[in-house]
């Protein structure tokens, strides 16, 4: 375990039936299978590897990887047999959670009234029976369509591989995304970020919402051009924006989507280390007895899709 030895992720391995030790044991290098990562940050992680190369599997805490494809470490010929795991898919309930109340907020206009100092206008608009458009397929995007089904919307989902998926009412490749957001009330990014994900919500994809619809994102900053939402937002060309996560993160003191009535940002609380350190445990502990048991690891990380 490094760079820190954490109990509960010691307590994990063992339920699972392994022995946790600390980076500079055991004596033997070949007595180490695994190594628990516990920082979101990969610096001092290759020199890890290299002082225990018997290392077979590496547990990443973070969910989105591409700190690890951009570090380089996945083209690194010295850890080509080492199989990478992430904590995608642990964290999806709390994410998927928060998603929908932004989405609620923002059509709620809570963002305007929260800032309000007299009475105003009554205004708002309903979830229910909405057209609503989830980017990604992953966990998030099924806890997010469980959470979503009391209010009968038509959901539909965009994902690299348009299998259907549970709950929506249709399931359509990426290349179909323009295609599906005009009529969509909210459109939800959750989905991985890879080189064919950044931008993927631009001012094209901006000006085919409507003037109504709110965009909510749970995923990465990166994934919306910050520019162009800020030019959509100030032209009333959509309805306003939930954000999570933003481009750059964290935003700056004085960036114009501060003083945006439609606009509502949350410091990347969708899941906060309070909520995670107990899933990321649940994922350490069944990825060592998967390990033990010669079964696929959950949460492995994909080198050809990215994530």
């Amino acid at each position: 375990m490094a760079p820190v030895r954490d109990e509960l992720f010691e307590s994990a391995v063992e339920r699972g039936g392994g022995v946790a030790v600390g980076e500079d044991g055991p004596a033997s290098r070949d007595g180490i299978d695994g190594l628990i990562w516990s920082s979101f940050s990969v610096e001092g992680l290759p020199d890890v590897l290299g002082a225990h190369q018997a290392v077979r599997w590496v547990q990443l805490p973070m969910a989105g990887v591409e700190i690890l494809f951009e570090s380089g470490l996945l083209d690194d010929p010295r850890w080509r047999g080492v199989t990478w795991t992430c904590a995608k898919g642990s964290y999806a309930r709390p994410v998927a959670e928060h998603a929908l109340a932004l989405a609620l907020a923002g059509l709620r206009r809570l963002p305007e009234r929260a800032r309000a100092v007299s009475w105003g206008q009554r205004a708002a608009t309903t979830l229910f029976g909405a057209e609503v458009t989830i980017l990604g397929g992953g966990g998030i995007a099924t806890e997010l369509l469980a959470l979503l089904a009391p209010f009968e919307v038509r959901a539909t989902v965009v994902r690299a591989n348009p299998l259907p998926l549970e709950g929506a009412a249709r399931t359509v490749g990426s290349a179909q995304l323009r295609s599906v957001l005009p009529g969509s009330l909210v459109v939800f990014v959750a989905l991985a970020l890879s080189p064919a994900t950044v931008g993927i919500i631009g001012a094209q994809e901006l000006a085919l919402m409507g003037p109504d619809a709110w965009l909510v994102n749970v995923a990465r900053g990166r994934h919306v051009r910050t520019g162009d939402l800020v030019d959509a937002l100030r032209a009333g060309r959509i309805g306003g924006a939930a954000l999570d996560v933003t481009d750059p993160e964290p935003l700056p003191d004085g960036h114009p989507l501060w003083s945006m009535p439609n606009c509502l940002i949350t410091p990347h609380t969708a899941d906060t280390d309070e909520m995670t350190r107990l899933l990321l445990a649940v994922r350490v502990e069944e990825n060592v007895r998967r390990l033990a048991a010669g079964l696929p690891l959950a949460g492995a990380v994909d080198p050809v899709a990215g994530y």
